[in-house]
């Protein structure tokens, strides 16, 4: 696959592993970004695995010597992202790009950051304070965050899980 070149691939809806199968199965090289996604059910907070953009991967193709008008008739995939009849090239150093950004499981470090500013009105989403109105204080740490609020009449600051605090 000297010439290989990257290619979007439109898969069907949650239709990634499936079409990922099937592409490997024909010969294809498949990147399939994924992040790690903080779930929460029952006041419990699990992470899963996710893609980085759902119903999209990207499929190498050498399209000299691969039969690359069968990934349209591949179970799993709605579509080869094209320009009219010719397949859509992903510019140079996208995936290479994406890959810098896993860390050793394989998966898409996203910056988790607040994008709050101080004094923005927030509201917590869980735990011992959920609906609780508060203000935006700052950034704790990489994970968490500190708000202020209004607890017996006085500002009380409390550290919470950035995750569980979201704009009011």
């Amino acid at each position: 696959m000297s010439d290989a070149r990257w290619y979007v691939v439109q898969t069907q809806v949650n239709g990634e592993a499936r079409a990922a199968q099937n592409l490997m199965r024909q010969g294809f090289e498949i990147y399939l970004p994924r992040y790690l996604k903080r779930r929460r059910h029952a006041r419990k907070i699990d992470l899963t695995a996710k893609p980085l953009f759902p119903r999209y991967m990207f499929v190498a193709v050498d399209v000299a010597t691969q039969r690359w008008r069968s990934i349209q008739s591949t179970f799993g995939v709605a579509r080869l992202v094209s320009n009219g009849d010719d397949p859509a090239v992903v510019p140079e150093g996208v995936v290479s790009a994406l890959r810098s950004r896993e860390d050793k499981d394989g998966f898409i470090n996203l910056d988790r950051r607040a994008n709050f500013a101080p004094g923005d009105k927030v509201r917590v989403l869980a735990g011992a304070f959920m609906d609780s109105a508060g203000l935006f204080n700052a950034v704790a740490d990489r994970d968490r965050v500190s708000i202020l609020l209004d607890l017996l009449g006085r500002k009380v600051r409390v550290l919470l899980d950035a995750d569980m605090v979201a704009a009011a």
